[in-house]
């Protein structure tokens, strides 16, 4: 629902059906709908079934959240390859700017402010890794 993947009005799957599709027992299937719209995230239409509830919008942390663990990985890749964080920075910021193509002159590709993949590391090195 955060995440966009469900919108507001979108129909919910039945407790039978979700229990099937999650392998779950229908009683855990039907606590799980039942606090999804306790919690305001679902809503029970007479005659329709259960639809996703119109939620106020996603906090910017909310957002956020959702690619933790790419940047946990991003960041673990980066120590592993003995990049510091400036650098990671710089290179974010110009992928950003040439990505969105922002008012601002995009940063030049310099060592400083570009990170090479990598896979890209493999490929010029032959697939060693020897930093």
């Amino acid at each position: 629902m955060v995440s966009g993947q469900l919108r507001p009005g979108d129909p919910f799957p039945s407790v039978r059906s979700l229990s099937k599709e999650l392998k779950i027992n229908p009683n855990t299937a039907h606590k799980i709908v039942a606090y999804l719209v306790n919690e305001g995230l679902l809503e029970t239409r007479p005659g329709i079934g259960t639809v996703v509830a119109v939620l106020p919008d996603s906090s910017r942390k909310e957002r956020t959240q959702l690619l933790g663990h790419e940047i946990e990985e991003l960041v673990v890749e980066a120590k592993r390859l003995g990049i510091e964080k400036d650098e990671m920075l710089s290179s974010i910021t110009a992928h950003w700017q040439r990505l969105s193509g922002a008012d601002a002159p995009a940063l030049s590709p310099t060592p400083a402010n570009t990170v090479e993949s990598s896979s890209s590391r493999k490929s010029k090195d032959g697939g060693r890794n020897d930093q």
